[in-house]
């Protein structure tokens, strides 16, 4: 009898413990003590392992931030942009907010930023945030709650300028607050006439 094949189930199962290390590991040790090296043995699987899906360890880091921000910030649809809106940047927050959270996306800002060839990862990462927040503007844009002329990328911008900036600065907290008035803000934005507009 022909046994099953379960080389798929092995190979998932062993990126996902490498993703679960990796985490583990930015939390332990930072992007400076982070090797691929210390990554395998704590996934229990060998160095080749990882430098099989990954090419650095800033790429291994980059998908396994993104991965999780996935898995913990649904997309939410409750019918309204405001509502959407107001709950994805209250989970969104509330997620950065975790001293781990926002160091794991330093890092990942940091890997970036001195080796322009690990730059592609953390691209990658912050494109899909931005593809998340834009299906809700496409949304409110298809319920005539965002106007047809609204630039939907300026919109995203002015949402992850304000996350990036507290998080990154630490001036002010990303709480409640700042994600219930950024909602706000960015609806009026999307509803304005166009600059210039003539208000009658």
């Amino acid at each position: 009898m022909e046994r099953p094949h379960t080389g798929r189930r092995r190979n998932e199962a062993a990126r996902e413990a490498i993703i679960d290390a990796a985490i583990g590991l930015l939390q332990d040790v930072g992007y400076e003590g982070f090797t691929i090296e210390r990554l395998a043995k704590d996934a229990g699987v060998g160095k080749q392992t990882v430098y099989r899906w990954w090419p650095s360890k800033a790429a291994v880091i980059a998908e396994a931030v993104g991965t999780r921000a996935q898995h913990t910030i649904p997309l939410p649809d409750t019918g309204t942009l405001g509502s959407d809106l107001t709950e994805f940047f209250l989970t969104t927050f509330r997620q950065s907010e975790d001293p781990a959270v926002i160091n794991q996306l330093k890092n990942m800002m940091v890997a970036s930023l001195e080796n322009p060839e690990t730059a592609a990862p953390f691209k990658e990462f912050l494109a899909s945030r931005r593809a998340i927040l834009r299906v809700l503007l496409e949304r409110g844009a298809e319920r005539r709650e965002v106007a047809e002329h609204a630039d939907l990328d300026f919109l995203t911008d002015l949402a992850y300028g304000l996350l990036w900036y507290r998080g990154l600065v630490g001036h002010r907290p990303l709480d409640d607050d700042a994600a219930r008035k950024l909602a706000v803000a960015l609806v009026a934005a999307g509803a304005a006439p166009p600059t210039g507009a003539v208000q009658k």
